[in-house]
């Protein structure tokens, strides 16, 4: 099962713009890149675990939960904490607690504050209030405790496990009590700490996104894109296979979100899978000028892992799910010769955003048992590993 393309994968090479994929007939890199745009600086998590910053339409190989690393598209937010990282700034009210500077941070840099206090707080105040999500990275001097963070200590969903490990944590703020002001910490409240470490305050109206820096500003990370892999020479316009191992990052309502080879002009000429935005269920498609297959798996979660392989062949067609074919039809056409010509994370208006593990494409129409091998997890030690289950 040689892939005429594979990107991703655990085997990466990214630069400025664009990010190679690879051919396994001949075990290299080929020219076929997907160009990669976003108008702003970003971050992600590196190798080594650590929070970095990534230029402007660099690509981001995330291995937040992967160690073979997911390419990271993002749609645009703005973090609305006008100081995320520095907690001495006058912008954040200190009342009843102290502060004090040096602490190893989630970037690797000792910009982390400690806060404590019995009775105080540690707030801020964003300059809307229209925000949906708040996140801050917390962990204590030592031991396990709870703390009332990201909301004001009269709310009782904003009690948390802190541990000696940097964490993470969230909150959507719908029906909160004082709801326009961000109280990193709160310790008048349920906590048995009175002291923690505390970076990266967060603040935004959406779903939770890749941290956004600022020091003095808002500041808006604009969306990625990704399009334009491949060539005529790769896609076969009477077989093939493409093959996505993916989770998105919205289910219902998040958008139509679509992964596809086409001719990169006309909007009729496609192999598709589409994640539907009213119910976020998948759409399988082929359209030649015509609709040809189309099939719609609704008991689809789009927003967990998921192996897809998509199969098409004059009056063979056939959609893969996690080792099952939930769909297939023995009747329709392919393409003319000459059609298809690049891979997109994306259509006109329709981009994809969420973490793509892999996205590979075959020449030839798999076999069913192919194709089941290719969307299945071989033994639980892979699943594992995949699913990120080893570090529950």
């Amino acid at each position: 099962m040689a892939q005429k393309l594979k990107f991703g994968n655990g085997t990466w090479a990214t630069k400025e713009g664009s990010t190679l994929a690879y051919n396994d007939e001949n075990n290299n890199y080929k020219p076929l890149p997907f160009t990669t745009t976003r108008n702003s600086i970003a971050t992600r998590v590196n190798k080594e675990g650590l929070i970095e910053v990534v230029g402007r339409d660099a690509p981001r190989i995330d291995y937040l939960d992967s160690e073979d690393g997911v390419f990271l598209l993002e749609k645009a937010s703005t973090n609305l904490i006008t100081y995320s990282e520095d907690f001495s700034n006058a912008a954040w009210h200190k009342s009843e607690a102290t502060i004090e500077s040096g602490y190893l941070a989630p970037d690797g840099t000792l910009n982390a504050f400690k806060v404590s206090g019995v009775i105080g707080f540690l707030s801020t105040t964003p300059p809307t209030t229209q925000t949906t999500t708040r996140s801050i990275y917390a962990r204590t001097v030592s031991g396990i405790g709870t703390a009332q963070l990201l909301s004001h200590n009269s709310n009782t969903n904003n009690i948390f496990t802190i541990t000696e490990e940097w964490q993470r944590f969230d909150l959507n703020t719908s029906g909160l009590t004082g709801f326009n002001n961000f109280y990193a910490v709160d310790f008048r409240g349920s906590s048995t700490l009175n002291e923690i470490i505390l970076w990266g305050g967060q603040a935004e109206s959406g779903n939770l996104s890749s941290y956004i820096p600022t020091n003095g500003s808002t500041v808006t990370r604009q969306a990625d894109t990704a399009s334009g892999a491949g060539n005529d020479v790769v896609f076969n316009d009477s077989e093939g296979v493409l093959f996505a191992d993916i989770s998105a990052f919205d289910g219902a309502g998040g958008g139509t979100r679509r992964i596809e080879v086409s001719n990169g002009v006309s909007a009729t000429q496609y192999v598709r899978l589409q994640i539907a935005n009213g119910d976020g269920s998948l759409y399988a498609i082929l359209n030649n000028g015509s609709q040809q297959f189309l099939f719609n798996e609704t008991s689809f979660n789009a927003t967990l892992p998921n192996k897809i392989s998509l199969k098409y062949k004059e009056n063979d067609f056939s959609l893969f799910v996690n080792g099952f074919e939930v769909g297939s039809s023995n009747v329709g056409n392919t393409f003319a010769n000459g059609v298809l010509r690049q891979a997109n994370f994306s259509s006109t208006l329709s981009e994809f955003y969420g973490k793509t593990k892999e996205l590979g494409y075959y020449d030839t129409a798999l076999t069913d048992e192919e194709l089941e091998y290719m969307t299945s997890y071989r033994t639980l030690r892979r699943m594992a590993k995949e699913l990120n289950l080893n570090k529950l």
